[in-house]
């Protein structure tokens, strides 16, 4: 089938290189001309495992085109996906549509036969039905179809969880053909089992966020426990652990320690808390609200921690940071945690080196005031305190001998609790989480 994917950032170009992979005929649609650029010629501008090899090789097979030409999309496909971005609003949290209304805008204008357009984007409930009014002012003679197809993506997994998702989810208004079209688009997805979920649009839209906000809530649950773990003395790992094993519970996503944090949790709950606000869901509101405040308090926490270790104050101190992306096999640091905390501390008047092995360039454009090192060890040259705040697998490999002979002092923070406490104590390190 032809098919086009509006917008080629991390949803989109995953999603067109995916498309192609099953056999499709995609054009994708990038206005920005540098990365426009970039995609045709096969590299993809942000690291995510798998997608570089996957849009090389349909890029290259002719099953993935590039154009920054809506007039190119309306002729090549009567399917479009929508898979621009809806950042959180400057100043608000609501979500900013303006990147999705524009998509509209300018392709519906330009059709001359019958279409249908599948959201892929993240946006807040009764925007389907706000884009399918906006549609029939716009189109002309041609009838255009809007439906919702929203994405479950994980950074570092987005190719797998493309091609082998654990769930399909379709919202459509009565009467149409979006079912039947996504059978055909996903037709060797469902063949393999994968549950195929049909609802009403609003519906398909509250899927994606609620599934959003449960993961948020259980990280900022676990992270609530550590608090009175911390008053208790008890171990909030050891407390995960064991409820983890209630299949009703289950153990992801309850790893206490600095809070969730990329281009996704943040900006989407906040945005669920910006449209439950707006329709009167005070109870809604209030709890969406408790779960973010639990998140951002870990980041103070790591900064007081920090300052601790360091006799008090951190002023004059040298801090290294392992750690810039939210988390690892991403060089996403959007809303990171990490260069929060390392901003926060820089504030208070330490010198910080950090460390990241793929988010070093994307940190540099965010936080050009910090200091950034070519390595782990590097970055801990001479350091009065050491905050591991993204768990990839280079750091959990460090050796702690080696190590201790770099820095200053032997303090170490692990904001992530992934390091064995013990290995790093009898090495003669303050272990702090």
């Amino acid at each position: 089938m032809r098919m086009v994917v509006l917008g080629l950032g991390y949803l989109g170009a995953t999603h067109a290189a995916c498309m192609a992979e099953l056999g499709h005929e995609v054009l994708g649609i990038e206005v920005d001309p540098e990365k426009r650029e970039q995609l045709a010629a096969g590299v993809v501008p942000f690291y995510e495992p798998g997608l570089p090899e996957l849009l090389r090789k349909h890029i290259d097979s002719g099953r993935l085109t590039v154009s920054g030409s809506y007039r190119d999309a309306a002729e090549f496909a009567d399917v479009f996906f929508i898979a621009v971005g809806t950042p959180q609003k400057k100043g608000e949290y609501g979500a900013d549509l303006q990147y999705v209304d524009a998509a509209i805008d300018e392709l519906i204008p330009l059709l001359t036969r019958d279409g249908l357009i599948l959201g892929k984007s993240t946006v807040p409930v009764g925007t389907a039905q706000r884009l399918s009014d906006r549609a029939a002012e716009l189109a002309k003679d041609v009838d255009v179809e809007i439906a919702w197809n929203p994405e479950f993506l994980r950074e570092g997994y987005a190719v797998k969880d493309t091609l082998q998702p654990d769930r399909l989810v379709l919202g459509r208004f009565a009467g149409g053909r979006a079912e039947s079209v996504s059978r055909d688009i996903y037709s060797s997805i469902i063949d393999s089992g994968t549950p195929f979920i049909i609802t009403d649009p609003p519906t398909a839209e509250l899927v994606k966020t609620s599934a959003n906000a449960f993961l948020a809530t259980k990280i900022s649950f676990i992270n609530a426990i550590a608090e009175v773990c911390d008053a208790a003395g008890a171990d909030v790992k050891a407390i995960a652990d064991a409820i983890g094993y209630d299949s009703r519970i289950g153990r992801k996503f309850l790893n206490a320690g600095i809070g969730f944090g990329g281009g996704c949790l943040p900006k989407d709950i906040r945005a669920f808390m910006a449209r439950a606000g707006e329709l009167g869901a005070a109870e809604a509101l209030t709890f969406l609200r408790e779960v973010d405040n639990v998140n951002m308090r870990r980041r103070t926490r790591m900064v007081e921690l920090a300052r601790e270790v360091c006799g008090g104050t951190l002023l004059g101190k040298r801090v290294a940071i392992l750690g810039a992306a939210f988390k690892p096999e991403s060089d996403d640091v959007r809303d990171s945690p990490a260069l929060n905390v390392a901003g926060q501390i820089q504030l208070q008047g330490a010198s910080v080196s950090v460390y990241d092995p793929k988010a070093m360039d994307n940190s540099r454009k965010l936080f050009p005031t910090l200091d950034y090192s070519s390595s782990a060890l590097e970055a801990c040259d001479q350091a009065d305190a050491m905050l591991l705040l993204t768990e990839w697998q280079e750091f959990l490999s460090l050796d702690p001998a080696e190590l201790g002979k770099r820095v200053r002092h032997k303090n170490l923070v692990d904001g992530r609790m992934c390091l064995n406490p013990t290995v790093w104590e009898s090495a003669g390190w303050n272990y702090r989480v």
